[in-house]
């Protein structure tokens, strides 16, 4: 049976009365708003938090501190996923969606009137951290909405291309967040390596792009607020397929899914966050000469390199999409794993050496980064068509939100650790055995291209 079952429309570009533009919009602009969030933390949990939050003792143990909260929200993914998901596969997709992009919004705009050490002592990171837990629960339920809402509502053959609008919010929220964090230091002034506390920057200066978080949370309502319910949810509902309890049924109907799901996710995480936290403070920290163990470069010059790598991740994800609709997801996924193995062997190589130059540095950048868009891309495809409809939402977010520890909570502090006791080589050996359990479980999986979403 069709994946369009339920449109009632014989023109495409309508959805159950509802244009697919405006599908397209709501979940992309949904999972940029959470991945601006998101990214804003990551970035300033490497830039501000580790002065104003966690000032005492040497400087790797207050960034290993910072990046500690900064992990506290993959613990809180899993719990939101649970809890949005029952709702998602209870009451419906968009009500779902509403509830969580809230949940993010709230907690990032509270984050930037948070008090800091210097003002109410061990007060400001118990806050930061509760703040942080928040932006995770919400995150924990937005991805797996906004994939279903995307998945469910596809073209017959182009379920991937669909599936891959959400994924595009992923490098426009890093591109609006740390965009907004280059203007900020470059207008105010900072330097990540030698840091003036009473720079206006780290004094208001880092606020702002916290706070201005509500203007897109109110523009992500407005365009979710006008949506009706997929058509796959709606048959569902109708044929009486809908369970009292998706967490139950998921652990007893699909626990293969599940454990299948999250190591499919694993390589696509832990490249990610290497590739965007770890990186950061790895390119703005001390060079060896210095004493240190990063790459030395200015933090604006870094932001800079970062921004135009990111572009190369946000062309790779659509076309990830155009090849998981074509070859398949996990032919297409198993050739991208094997490239990430080849590249964590290639950090000795291109990240080594005193005197790294931007050249070298924006090459190792935009590699990555185009790997990551094409492993990213067919995730939001491959995931929920793992599940069937009574129990997608949860089962498809908990897959995604539990490989977030495994590869995602995790790969910033061990990434740092590796990279300041043994080397910035190891950092790429610890990439390669994430991608190659990745690797092995897309092995397993079976292709899942041409299932129908209410057939599964």
């Amino acid at each position: 049976m069709s994946t369009s079952v339920g449109l009632g429309d014989d023109d495409s570009s309508v959805v159950a009365g509802v244009p697919r533009s405006r599908i397209v919009v709501a979940s992309m602009v949904g999972t940029s708003i959470e991945f601006y969030d998101f990214y804003i933390y990551a970035t300033a949990a490497v830039s501000v938090f580790p002065h104003l939050f966690f000032p005492k003792g040497n400087e790797t143990t207050a960034l290993l501190a910072s990046l500690a909260t900064f992990g506290i929200a993959f613990v809180a993914r899993p719990v939101g996923s649970i809890v949005f998901g029952h709702f998602g596969d209870r009451i419906g997709r968009k009500a779902t969606l509403v509830g969580s992009l809230l949940t993010m919004g709230i907690a990032t705009f509270l984050i930037g009137l948070l008090p800091t050490y210097h003002q109410v002592g061990l007060v400001a990171p118990a806050l930061l951290a509760l703040m942080r837990f928040c932006q995770g629960l919400g995150l924990g339920g937005e991805w797996s909405g906004a994939a279903l809402l995307a998945t469910e509502t596809a073209e017959p053959g182009k379920r991937a291309w669909a599936a891959m609008w959400p994924q595009l919010g992923a490098p426009i929220g890093f591109i609006g967040a740390n965009g907004l964090f280059l203007i900020m230091t470059l207008l105010l002034g900072h330097d990540n390596s030698d840091p003036d506390l009473s720079s206006a920057f780290l004094q208001w200066g880092w606020r702002i792009p916290f706070l201005l978080s509500a203007i897109m949370v109110i523009i992500g309502l407005y365009v979710r607020l006008k949506l009706e319910e997929t058509p796959v949810f709606a048959k569902a509902v109708a044929e009486g397929k809908k369970v009292k309890t998706p967490l139950a049924e998921v652990f007893r109907t699909s626990w293969r899914q599940l454990i299948i799901g999250t190591f499919v996710m694993l390589a696509t995480y832990t490249l990610f966050y290497i590739m965007t936290t770890w990186v950061l403070s790895f390119g703005t920290g001390k060079t060896p000469a210095e004493g240190g163990h990063g790459a030395g470069f200015q933090y604006s010059d870094f932001l800079v390199l970062q921004l135009i790598a990111v572009l190369f991740f946000a062309a790779a994800v659509p076309l990830a999409g155009w090849l998981a609709d074509r070859y398949g997801r996990r032919s297409t996924l198993l050739v991208v794993t094997a490239a990430i193995m080849v590249f964590g062997l290639c950090f000795q190589l291109l990240l080594s050496g005193d005197g790294m130059g931007s050249g070298r540095m924006l090459f190792f950048l935009i590699v990555g980064m185009l790997l990551m868009g094409l492993t990213f891309g067919p995730q939001s495809a491959i995931l929920p068509e793992l599940f069937p409809t009574n129990v997608r939402y949860t089962g498809s977010g908990i897959a995604y939100n539990v490989s977030s520890i495994l590869g995602a909570a995790v790969a910033p502090f061990i990434a740092t650790w590796l990279a300041t006791t043994y080397g910035v080589g190891w950092v790429g050996i610890y990439l390669l055995v994430a991608a190659s359990t990745t690797f092995v479980a897309l092995l397993v999986v079976k292709e899942t291209r041409d299932r129908a979403l209410d057939e599964v």
